[in-house]
């Protein structure tokens, strides 16, 4: 059992986080919602939509981060997903402000997830050569990878 929960404890505190992040972002709504004439408010609108828009590639995220995690390695998914909850984050307050503003967060967010999925690939035809050739190359696609994910922090 320590094995399991040493291969995915990073996974699991970045799941954790982005979970408290979805508790920030429904609280948010909720106070836009009690506000008076709330319904009608732009303000409202803006921050319904920033949650719906989160909540809709919030499923992806995690798929993508924990394939990722699991068929190559955790820590750079672990990093790749705690940048995207940042940049997530940076994309709800800038569609708080002008929908305008929340388009870097968008962009950025997309590449964390091409990142993610692209190691969920490579972690996949490892596992299949090593299954079938009997070659091994997860030493060197773990160093590619870890070198990979600080290019991650490039806007």
């Amino acid at each position: 059992m320590d094995i399991v929960v040493e291969n995915i404890y990073l996974l699991v505190i970045v799941t954790l986080i982005s979970v408290l992040q979805n508790a920030f972002f429904a609280n948010k709504v909720e106070q836009e919602c009690k506000a008076p004439n709330a319904h009608n408010t732009s303000a409202f609108e803006r921050v319904s939509c920033a949650n719906r828009n989160c909540m809709d590639v919030y499923p992806t995220f995690l798929a993508v981060m924990w394939c990722a995690g699991l068929c190559l390695n955790q820590a750079p998914a672990a990093f790749a997903g705690i940048i995207y909850i940042v940049v997530r984050h940076k994309y709800f307050v800038g569609y708080m402000g002008q929908t305008s503003q929340s388009t870097p967060g968008f962009l950025f967010g997309k590449r964390i997830l091409s990142f993610l999925f692209l190691m969920c690939i490579v972690g996949i035809f490892n596992y299949l050569l090593v299954r079938y050739y009997g070659s091994n190359y997860r030493e060197y696609v773990d160093i590619i990878t870890k070198a990979s994910s600080a290019l991650l922090l490039l806007p």
